[in-house]
């Protein structure tokens, strides 16, 4: 007896595959939501192309990937637009299906292919598709599947230095205050990335956006969202403390405004964003070259923060012996200042 007929059709080439997710992506097009079995066969379909994909660029669990249909696959998939035209079909496309596509798109990005990064170039090229993912915050059945997308994308210092520059980075301050906290935190932690990972590029981001930058940070210090002063408060000290932002911490703890709402934060009724405040406050304090303005806030306030200062604590343990240290120093140069004659007190 034979058993040919269950032999499997012949595996799809690199070419032949992309080809095919192309036409499929592109049949979503051609479907109406009239067309409800149709529409729902042609998402099947891709699905299926998709899940194909996943298993030429990671093997099966038995097969190890060949680096040959990789690489083939990585410039067929930039050759034919398939990037642009997964991005825009995400709306429809199902949640097994997106996160095929975050997996693939993780190893697409590092793939080199005659000593190009294809899909790194491709973004390059099509720097739109950067601003569509950032949109796509506002759409909460994706947001969470464009978060991953831009968080691989941000890993490049190209196309992050992009997206610290365009309009479409003003849309974090409002993301990170959106109602649903997994979407507000999914924001949270693509804004943190675009302002750690390339300390460099977010020091020159900085340096020619710093009103406009520091005007709308205040926003979320102020929120009345704990998680997100929190989270703030701590990504500030992060950033402010990168080497080459030693100019923007300067000029930072130099201004009175500033100093003012880490006094504030100092008096929240959270512990966790005092001890925060406190690590910023100290740099204020600390500065050799505090402007004579700051010096005034500091004498005129000195009874209320010394009795803030007092009653603060860690808690137990080495962290903090290294806190009470730290205290006592800024708990002396406070009342040192409170003492210099002409300050106005």
């Amino acid at each position: 007896m034979s058993f040919s007929f269950f032999k499997q059709s012949r595996p799809k080439t690199p070419q032949e595959l992309v080809k095919t997710i192309r036409d499929s992506i592109m049949a979503l097009d051609s479907k109406t939501v009239a067309e409800v079995k149709a529409l729902e066969k042609a998402l099947e379909e891709v699905e299926k192309n998709l899940a194909a994909m996943k298993i030429m660029l990671l093997g099966d669990g038995e097969t190890e990937p060949s680096a040959d249909q990789i690489a083939q696959l990585t410039l067929e998939i930039c050759n034919e637009d398939v990037i642009a035209l997964l991005f825009h079909q995400l709306p429809v496309l199902g949640w097994e299906t997106r996160k095929n596509i975050v997996h693939c798109w993780s190893i697409l990005l590092k793939q080199q292919v005659n000593s190009v990064f294809c899909c790194v170039q491709y973004m390059e090229n099509h720097l739109e598709l950067l601003d569509f993912l950032v949109a796509c915050y506002d759409n909460k059945d994706i947001a969470l599947t464009c978060g991953h997308l831009l968080r691989e994308c941000i890993k490049l210092p190209s196309l992050s230095t992009y997206l610290l520059e365009s309009p479409s980075f003003g849309l974090f301050f409002k993301f990170i205050e959106l109602p649903n906290f997994d979407i507000a935190s999914d924001a949270f932690s693509t804004f943190k990335d675009l302002l750690t990972k390339h300390p460099n590029a977010v020091s020159e981001f900085l340096t020619a956006h710093y009103n406009e930058f520091f005007e709308q940070y205040e926003i979320l210090l102020t929120s009345t969202n704990y998680v997100t002063r929190r989270q703030s408060l701590k990504l500030l000290s992060e950033f402010l403390l990168e080497s080459p932002n030693a100019h923007i911490m300067k000029r930072y703890i130099a201004e009175v405004h500033h100093l003012k709402v880490m006094m504030t934060l100092l008096k929240d009724s959270s512990k966790n964003i005092q001890m925060s405040a406190f690590h910023i406050f100290k740099v204020f304090v600390a500065n050799p070259n505090k402007p004579s303005e700051i010096k005034v806030i500091l004498a005129k306030n000195h009874e209320k923060l010394l009795a803030l200062l007092h009653s603060l604590s860690v808690g137990k343990g080495s962290e903090d012996d290294q806190f009470e240290e730290e205290k006592e120093l800024i708990i002396k140069e406070i009342e040192r200042i409170s003492r210099l004659p002409n300050l106005g007190t």
